[in-house]
């Protein structure tokens, strides 16, 4: 019986499974910048003011240094180990197939739900300017919000999995320009609501206190509970690391994609986000689909509302873009490595894995069609948190095990930085809602059934 910590060696791929390389840095880039900016900052933010009040700025900003030390970790590994998988991949070869299994697992998790959540966010925006022309508004809502079906979800997952299907270049060429649209939309945003900025929507500052705790409402609350429902609102460079093998130089363009959007994002996020607060009381936002939007409405800009609406239904699809693209990614590399059916580790003639990019679809628009937006957030979050784990111990066991390894990029202070991510983690992992984590707990132990009855009869670690 082969050891459950038995390790992947790396190898070329037959032709049939090799993905093609059409990707330089300014993709990478604009796939970081699209996957990480969407629904965490259009729409997550007034969840997670509602649980922190104006301390929300502070816990972007723990969020942000938390996901800083794990894309420093990723770039590392990344450039490493410049293979497809991701995390899943990096796990197999430094800590073995069961370990690998277990991140694997989550990944299909975090994906699955992160694409889930932004088609969620995405009709929230959409529901308006659908509402205007007579569309039914029990179809754009999930049941338990009272509706029947959330069709424009759905819709738009079709149409971002048809431009997967079509092409990699294309789509992230057009995943660029819708970047851009994004990035002009937050601009203003930000130059408007900063000329209504009141320091007395800041007051109190932390009503809620640090620590999750429970609020008088039963609802779990405080400056860490929204840090690790707002966490969702950061990751997304690391779908730039699924990219690897369509990468034209990937000892060069992904360090770059990946250190360079998260450095750029933090930013962004926390200048919207002070704008944001600073503009509105943010119990009058908290619980909007559409916060940002609001606010400007709220502050006497309907018509700039107006546009950030149509900008976010325009450019959130491209955060659908980068996670679906990573979720066939990771399919796809399990598929190859024996985990999943190998069916499913197929190309189309143009290097896409078609066939798995539409079963991703079809699975996450169930999920989008039929759930609202917390829960799903919420449980995504946990999944991402055990990747970002499993890459910074990754990082930290290569530079004990193989020192003098090539590294294309190394991580400053790594051994810092290395644990700094692990320990971050798991404290935002404790802050989430005490149901997320039974219901994760379930997933894996779901996973696990899985794999010792199917996966590790048929894996073959390289």
């Amino acid at each position: 019986m082969a050891s459950l910590f038995r390790k992947k060696i790396v190898t070329a791929q037959p032709a049939g499974q090799q993905l093609a390389r059409t990707l330089s840095w300014p993709h990478l880039v604009a796939m970081g910048v699209g996957g990480i900016v969407g629904t965490g900052i259009l729409t997550l933010i007034g969840v997670g003011a509602g649980l922190a009040g104006p301390a929300v700025i502070l816990s972007f900003v723990i969020a942000g240094g938390i996901c800083a030390c794990a894309a420093l970790a990723y770039a590392e590994m990344a450039t490493m180990i410049p293979a497809s998988g991701s995390a899943y991949t990096y796990s197999y070869v430094v800590l073995g197939e069961i370990i690998a299994w277990v991140i694997g697992w989550s990944l299909i998790l975090e994906y699955s739900l992160v694409v889930s959540t932004v088609a969620v966010g995405w009709s929230g925006y959409a529901a308006p300017l659908l509402g205007a022309v007579g569309f039914p508004e029990a179809l754009v809502k999930s049941p338990e919000l009272g509706g029947i079906l959330n069709v424009p979800a759905i819709a738009i997952i079709a149409v971002v999995a048809g431009l997967l299907s079509f092409g990699t270049r294309e789509s992230a060429t057009l995943n660029a320009v819708l970047v851009a649209v994004k990035m002009i939309a937050l601009a203003v945003f930000v130059f408007i609501a900063l000329h209504y900025f009141d320091a007395a929507n800041l007051h109190p500052f932390m009503p809620y206190g640090f620590p999750k705790a429970v609020a008088p409402d039963g609802a779990e609350r405080g400056v860490m509970a929204a840090a690790a429902i707002i966490f969702f609102a950061f990751y997304g460079f690391d779908a730039i690391s699924t990219a690897a093998e369509e990468t034209k130089n990937p000892a060069r363009d992904l360090a770059i994609g990946i250190v360079g959007s998260m450095v750029a994002c933090i930013a962004i996020y926390i200048l919207v986000a002070v704008a944001a607060v600073g503009a509105l009381s943010y119990t009058r936002f908290a619980s909007s689909a559409e916060p940002l939007a609001l606010i400007l409405r709220e502050i006497g800009r309907p018509g700039f509302a107006t546009f950030l609406g149509a900008s976010a239904v325009i450019a959130l699809p491209t955060v659908l873009l980068a996670f679906l693209f990573g979720q066939s990614r990771i399919f796809f590399t399990m598929a190859r490595d024996g985990l999943l059916p190998a069916s499913l580790a197929t190309v189309s003639k143009r290097g896409a894995p078609v066939r798995i990019t539409w079963i991703t679809a079809a699975i996450v628009a169930v999920i989008a069609g039929l759930l609202p937006l917390a829960e799903i957030a919420a449980l995504a979050n946990a999944g991402t948190l055990a990747a970002f784990v499993a890459v910074c111990a990754c990082m930290l066991v290569m530079r004990r095990r193989a020192p003098d390894a090539v590294r294309s990029f190394r991580t400053p202070a790594a051994t810092l930085v290395g644990t700094i991510g692990i320990l971050g983690c798991l404290y935002l992992f404790v802050s989430l809602p005490s149901k997320t984590q039974v219901y994760f707990a379930a997933w894996n132990v779901l996973g696990l059934l899985i794999y010792f009855a199917y996966a590790r009869p048929r894996a073959h670690a390289e």
